[in-house]
């Protein structure tokens, strides 16, 4: 008899568990969600907002062993919110649209000058957008962003836009910028936000720079491959979407942006680059530059004073480096020459420093390094801190930047 109890109290007992969960199961179905792998935010014509949702299908969002490439559709809605934009498109849809799977949220720079903390609020309160998904400002409107996005070495979307920042850890062209990161820098009180900085490059090469064996083109592409940014590099006979430099906002609005050369500094100062490219003029030669890969020796040392009510700003790096670029008549094994070229390498990387930082301060006024955390050891409380206003302040600051770097031969040509 108590068997029999038991066998009825477990079959009630699995009847009550399949009513209750059965309508759950079926809302949360794969089948019945569309999977949101970008999103991109553009000004419609009405001056809303244009809203567009990158798809994929719930096959593609994982690794699996086919080579061919996940197929995705691009659908856009005018809008008054991000809110209101989902629902619309929940509607067209005929299924819940779920972002737990987006990787990349896209502004054009339109709406990014215009600010974007409602927009960043709403979006970091979604408990389905992961803070580590990527933040674009996009010098084109960001559905062609989008529509361009084309990975060339990964079958899946979703993959691409995962991995892609990370080149910026061996080429310091651009950074990654997260979502999570920018919000925390919108409600910081000693630092402000930055995203990545997107466009697309064109297959019309005709204003494209080509080399020459000649010393001055030499010069004017090196300076030109330093200046690169997105919708304006030197990258021919492909198109796509292209990430190279940096937005840079105060606050939540957009003020300007960095190249390729300006980046590379902000890394540097960041201490996020394990290694970095970068051409320097030659000593040995006028109007002529030179390759050259640096590696940190340790990490970048940072001082911030208060020097009569302004930021006094020091900064020490020490690298080492190799020669990339090799001549046949040049004596790359000379002490006395590679001496020069650590001196032209030191002075060059001042200079390029010492502009970043007074760009970000005096043009832009946007302190996206965070040197305002280091300055709190000079306030007694965080209200005298906060009372200071660093982030108005930064603009006042001087900056003293000290570089030391030891180059060696080329990797393959040294003395045994």
């Amino acid at each position: 008899m108590k068997k029999f109890l038991k066998n009825i109290f477990i079959v009630i007992l699995i009847i009550f568990f399949l009513i209750a969960f059965s309508s759950s199961y079926k809302s949360l179905s794969i089948d019945n969600l569309a999977i949101v792998v970008a999103m991109g935010i553009d000004i419609s014509d009405n001056n809303a907002f244009k809203i567009s949702f990158q798809f994929t299908t719930p096959s593609s969002v994982s690794e699996s062993g086919t080579s061919e490439k996940a197929p995705s559709k691009i659908y856009s809605v005018d809008a008054s919110s991000i809110s209101s934009g989902i629902n619309l498109m929940n509607s067209y849809v005929g299924k819940e649209i779920n972002l737990s799977h987006c990787k990349l949220i896209a502004f054009s720079e339109e709406v990014a000058v215009k600010g974007i903390s409602k927009e960043i609020y709403t979006l970091i309160n979604d408990t389905q957008v992961r803070p580590s998904t990527n933040i674009v400002i996009t010098k084109c409107s960001a559905d062609y962003y989008l529509e361009n996005s084309k990975p060339l070495f990964e079958n899946l979307l979703t993959k691409y836009y995962e991995v892609f920042s990370n080149s910026s850890q061996f080429t310091g062209y651009s950074s990654n910028a997260t979502i999570g990161n920018f919000f925390n820098s919108l409600i910081c009180h000693s630092c402000q936000p930055y995203a990545i900085l997107g466009g697309v490059t064109t297959a019309d090469d005709e204003n494209k720079s080509t080399s020459s064996s000649n010393e001055s083109n030499q010069s004017t592409n090196a300076e030109k491959d330093s200046s690169a940014i997105s919708n304006a590099s030197p990258l021919s006979n492909i198109s796509n979407s292209e990430n190279i430099g940096l937005a840079v906002f105060n606050d939540d609005v957009l003020v300007g942006e960095l190249n390729s050369i300006e980046t590379l500094s902000f890394l540097i100062i960041k201490n996020n680059l394990d290694g970095f490219l970068i051409s320097v003029p030659n000593p040995s030669k006028t109007n002529s530059y030179m390759d050259l890969y640096l590696t940190p020796v340790n990490s970048v040392q940072t001082k911030v004073e208060i020097v009569n009510g302004s930021p006094y700003i020091t900064i020490d790096c020490n690298f080492t480096g190799r020669i990339y670029s090799m001549e046949n008549d040049s004596e790359y094994l000379d002490p006395k020459l590679l001496e020069q070229i650590s001196d032209s390498c030191n002075s060059y990387l001042k200079s390029v420093l010492t502009d970043y930082l007074y760009k970000t301060s005096k043009n832009l006024q946007a302190d996206i390094n965070g040197f305002g955390k280091l300055a709190h050891s000079h306030f007694a409380t965080t209200s005298d801190f906060d009372n200071y206003k660093w982030n108005e302040k930064y603009k006042d600051a001087f900056f003293d930047v000290n570089v030391n770097s030891s180059i060696k031969s080329s990797f393959l040509l040294t003395e045994s």
